[in-house]
Parts: C-alpha cells; structure tokens; sequence
C-alpha cells in the first residue's frame, strides 16, 4: 500500500501473490485478509496509501467471498463507503463471488494492471477461425462456459454447444475447460510453462498468450443448420485439413471443392483463372497435386467454376461443406502419429477423433482400416512422447501405442467426446428416473508432463488414476 516503500523493483503481481495465494489454500485466512484490507482502509488519511487499499480489496472480492459470518460486516463497510467510486463495483463482484464461488489461483497479471491504471472492465481479443477478432469483456468471475455463451450471442449463432475457447501460448495451444474461471486458467497455464521454462540470466521469459475461439465437438454440426457458424467456423476449420490431405475423395469432387474454394476467394470474378496454377496448393490437396499437369487443372477447376454461375461466397461456402458432410471423416481432429504395436497397420498412421469414435486410417490410400466408437473405449492415457488407448475389456482388450508430442490433445479430445456421450445418455435416461453417475470429473490435463491416464468401465463409467497434484499439467 506504500507505507513501507520496498528499495527492490518487484514484477506487477509479486505482491499480490504473497497476499491471496495462502488464502486460496487456507479457508480461514479469507476472512483475515478481508480483515486486513478492511483495517488499513479504516481512518486511513494517507491518499496514496487508501487507494492502495481500495485497489486489493476490488481484487479481493473477484477472487473469493468472506464466510457467512463475516459477510455482513463487509456489506455494511463497502455501504458506509458508497462515495468512493469502487465501493459499488467492489460489492457486485462480492454478490458474484458468493453466486460462482471462490477462484484457485491469484489475479492474473492482467487483473492487477487494469486495477492499478484505475480501469474496473478488461477487454480480451478473441480470434476467429476466419482471420477476424473481436473484443470481448472479461470479469474476474468469467467461467470458459460464461465466455463462449457471451461470444456465440454477439456472433448470433444459434448455440454454443460443441464450441470451446482456446489458449495459445508458446508452442501449445490448449482447450480451456468450459467450468474453469477464465483467468485462473490462463494464470495456471502461464506459471506451469514458466516453471517447465527456467530464466535465464536471471531473466524471466515474457509469456504473451492468444485467445481463439472455435468448434471443437462436431457431434451435432450440420452443415446449412447455423449459417454464420457455417461461414465463421465450419468451412475455415474444415478447409485446411482438406488441403493437408487427410480425406479420401474422388477426383470429380476435388474439380467441385476446387471450384467452390477459388469462388469463395473471388465469388464470380474470373480474372484470377490464369493465377490457377500457382495457387493449386489453396485449392487441391498437396497429395494431389502432382496427379495432373497445371494446365489440367486450371481447365477442370475453371469448368466445374462454370456450372455454378452467379453463386455468392456464402452459398459456395455451404456447397462445399455440404459435399465433405457426407464423408466419415468430416469434422475430425487429425493426428499424424508412429505405432508401435499393431503389425499390420502401417508404422505412420493417421488417427482421426470425431462423432463416430477413433478412426485408424491408412495415411497412403486414406482408406479407413477401422473405426473404435467410445463405447469400446476403455482406457486411455498420455505423455510428452505418446499416446496410448485400450479397446475392449481392460483385461483382454487390444492395445494401440502411439508416438506423438500431440498425446496432449488427443487426450483431451477424447475425454471431451466422452463426457459429452455420457451427458447426452443422462439426459436420455434421466426422463425415466434412471441417471448415470459419472465416477470421476472428466476434465482432462489441458497439458500433460506425467503421464494421466483415464479409464470407462462397461462403457459408460469413467476413471480417471490419481496422480499427485505436482505431477500433472494444468487442468
């Protein structure tokens, strides 16, 4: 509060962290903090120093409310308070933090400096898979679940079920769990990469972080159903795995998909035909390319372009996700992995999570080799290096193991697909009395540095083994 001036120059939310990280572990020192704040803004007649105070007690009452007993005496403070301009702010994030409950982790840096530069509302850039951003307010009580719903109504789209906001910081980018708050998330993932990250020199590394917005469970997405999330999301999302190579197609659909993508670039403005055989790489996928000469290509794309006069760029959006909807593969996550177990899948395969379950797919001919719904799931786990999956009975089932630095995702991928399974048979059974108990949260680790793994038993029981706090990544 600047009584006592420190002769060191501390980082923006040392201090901070000092002060609320005991309280976050420790129920009984909520109440002591509050009683701290309180006292050294009572009688205070150093202008500075009060300030100060106002500032922790704002950042106080986003993190967690004071217990019952205590309750009271706040409320009546902050109403003696009322001229001081944080007093009404202090007391809605106080009414939110009893509604939402207390948050995990001290406030993020970004917390601290919007207080400090006198600013009570934080505004956070959000990406969209169609190379636009917009920005969105942010409050201390934020839930990933509050976050998407606010997102999916300003972009008017019909629902927010199956989409998720993503993190991405360094070399990762990590789904944020929709019942996490939203800066406890980010914090926890900034200090666990700092510590997997030692300073050097003494210098601490700066993490800078994105925040993306996408689909992520494809489970209900049909194309045509949500216009702008057909537009925003769907055909941006689908695009470039489509380019990469990842479906099997017959060439006349590649003519068609080719055509629908160059009008979406340029809707019905024929100039660019010539530049056709530079930009293959924007229109066919690269493991096609070389199957015909330039000009072959520039004269079937320009034909099948032809036999669809005057469509906008919206409609050839929709035709193109309407022709890749009928494929099994569409709406999948693909991941290109090493196994080590199954002689006679290739060595490289190419693993596809989407509705259908795990689909292993021969990565030469992109033939299906088989397809493992969730249902035959029953144990799943990963690392740094792999990813590993049971099929079948724990004790008789097949085992697939997979070399990866992407186990992470899989992972959560999965544990999403399932939870959402499980949700979706308690709903259905819940109407006749009879709901399933899920044995354990299904929250995956957003980024593994131990092994995790998680288990269903009889196909709908998850569980998940425990390991200990300090060995798993961020959740």
């Amino acid at each position: 509060m600047g009584d006592y001036p420190s002769k060191r120059t501390r980082s923006v939310n040392e201090l901070t962290d000092q002060i609320f990280e005991g309280a976050l572990k420790a129920e009984p020192l909520k109440d002591e903090i509050y009683c701290q704040i309180i006292k050294q803004l009572t009688d205070n007649h150093v202008k500075y120093s009060e300030e100060k105070g106002w500032e922790l007690l704002w950042l106080c009452t986003g993190l967690f409310p004071p217990s019952n007993v205590l309750l009271p005496h706040i409320q009546r403070f902050l109403q003696s308070k009322k001229h001081h301009p944080l007093s009404g702010d202090c007391m809605q994030r106080l009414h939110k933090a009893l509604r939402n409950g207390s948050r995990k982790y001290p406030p993020h840096l970004v917390e601290v400096e919007a207080i400090q530069h006198k600013t009570t509302q934080i505004f956070h850039k959000v990406y969209f898979p169609d190379d636009t951003d917009e920005a969105f307010e942010v409050e201390s009580s934020t839930k990933a679940k509050d976050f998407c719903q606010n997102i999916s109504t300003r972009l008017l789209l019909k629902s927010s079920e199956g989409f998720s906001l993503f993190v991405k910081i360094s070399d990762k980018v990590i789904s944020v769990p929709e019942g996490d708050f939203f800066f406890d998330f980010v914090r926890h993932l900034t200090d666990w990469i700092k510590k997997s990250r030692p300073a050097k020199d003494g210098i601490i590394p700066s993490l800078t972080y994105q925040v993306f917005f996408m689909k992520k469970l494809w489970t209900s997405t049909v194309p045509g159903k949500d216009s702008f999330a057909d537009s925003i999301f769907h055909y941006y999302q689908e695009l470039p795995k489509y380019l990469r190579g990842y479906h099997k197609c017959s060439r006349e659909e590649v003519f068609h998909l080719a055509a629908l993508i160059y009008r979406v670039k340029f809707e019905d403005d024929k100039s660019h035909f010539s530049s056709i055989p530079k930009m293959l790489r924007e229109l066919v996928p690269q493991d096609l390319i070389r199957q015909m000469s330039t000009d072959d290509w520039k004269r079937s794309v320009i034909a099948y372009f032809n036999k669809h006069p005057g469509k906008s760029r919206e409609e050839a959006k929709l035709m193109f996700l309407k022709i890749i909807y009928k494929w099994a593969t569409f709406g999948s996550a693909f991941f290109e992995v090493k196994q080590t177990t199954e002689p006679n899948y290739p060595e490289i395969l190419l693993i596809a999570i989407n509705k259908h379950g795990v689909s292993l797919i021969d990565p030469k001919t992109k033939d299906i080799l088989t397809t493992h719904p969730f249902t035959k799931i029953s144990n799943w786990s990963s690392g740094n290096t792999y990813f590993h999956i049971t099929i079948g009975n724990l004790v008789r089932g097949s085992k697939l193991l997979c070399e990866t630095s992407l186990g992470y995702k899989m992972d959560d991928l999965l544990t999403s697909y399932i939870s959402q399974m499980l949700t979706n048979m308690n709903k259905q059974r819940s109407g006749r009395g009879n709901t399933l108990q899920l044995g354990a949260e299904l929250c995956p680790p957003a980024v593994v540095d131990e092994p995790q793994s998680f288990c269903i038993f009889g196909g709908i029981q998850p569980h998940r083994e425990e390991f200990a706090p300090e060995q798993r990544g961020p959740r």
